[in-house]
């Protein structure tokens, strides 16, 4: 489902006279249905940039990145846009929505995307909302005033929302108590039970233990950390 070959990615230092920073070099791993891995490494070793090449926020400069088959590292914009709308999750540590939008449309915003009717969307965003102790009193609210543990699980709440084929989590029981960090690996093992393809960054050791099948340490693809 997803396939990562000898994927390179460097950063330059416009500002500071051109230097090149090179950050991932022949990274190369897939990740098959069912599974979720768990990319590993110190701080500064690429995890959070594999991420975001992956979804296609960062360009790479060399290799391919194959997504429910398509190449993201050569697609053209509206591929991309298609494959985060029908294939591919993605739950980040910070939640990004448009001012005064009410929780429960932009958890089930996901779902209109799609062309889901919006009764039908709107009750399995309820549905979410509630496994997440979100109190109902919030959801007519925009969740741009919600403390950080409030956002967090809004934003799990609507990268669960569709069945995505593949998911991205970066930290998604950060921030959270024992009750919902529960909740959220309950989630992440029943995606995994109808055949997600999921890559994780877990620095909650016992919440990677528990839903990850598999391990990559990304410091052996910095070049960095080689040299």
């Amino acid at each position: 489902m997803i396939d990562v070959r000898n994927l390179g990615k460097s950063f330059t230092l416009h500002n500071q006279g051109g230097v090149t920073i090179p950050v991932i070099a022949g990274a190369g791993f897939s990740v098959a249905p069912g599974e979720c891995v768990a990319l590993t490494g110190e701080s500064g070793a690429g995890k959070s940039t594999v991420m975001r090449i992956l979804y296609g926020n960062y360009l790479a400069q060399a290799g391919e990145v194959r997504i429910g088959g398509l190449d993201i590292t050569r697609a053209a914009p509206r591929e991309i846009l298609a494959l985060r709308r029908e294939t591919l999750g993605y739950v980040s540590q910070f939640l990004r929505v448009v001012p005064r939008v009410p929780t429960l449309d932009v958890v089930a915003e996901p779902l209109f995307a799609l062309g889901v009717a919006e009764d039908a969307a709107r009750d399995r965003a309820r549905a979410l909302l509630e496994r997440l102790r979100i109190p109902q009193a919030l959801w007519s609210l925009s969740p741009t005033t919600f403390s950080g543990g409030e956002q967090q699980r809004v934003n799990i709440a609507r990268g669960f929302v569709h069945p995505y084929p593949a998911l991205l989590l970066d930290e998604p029981t950060a921030s959270l108590d024992r009750e919902n960090r529960e909740t959220v690996l309950s989630l992440i093992e029943e995606a995994r039970a109808r055949g997600a393809a999921i890559i994780g960054i877990f620095h909650d050791l016992e919440a990677r233990a528990r839903v990850a099948t598999r391990e990559i340490d990304v410091t052996g693809f910095s070049p960095r950390r080689a040299a």
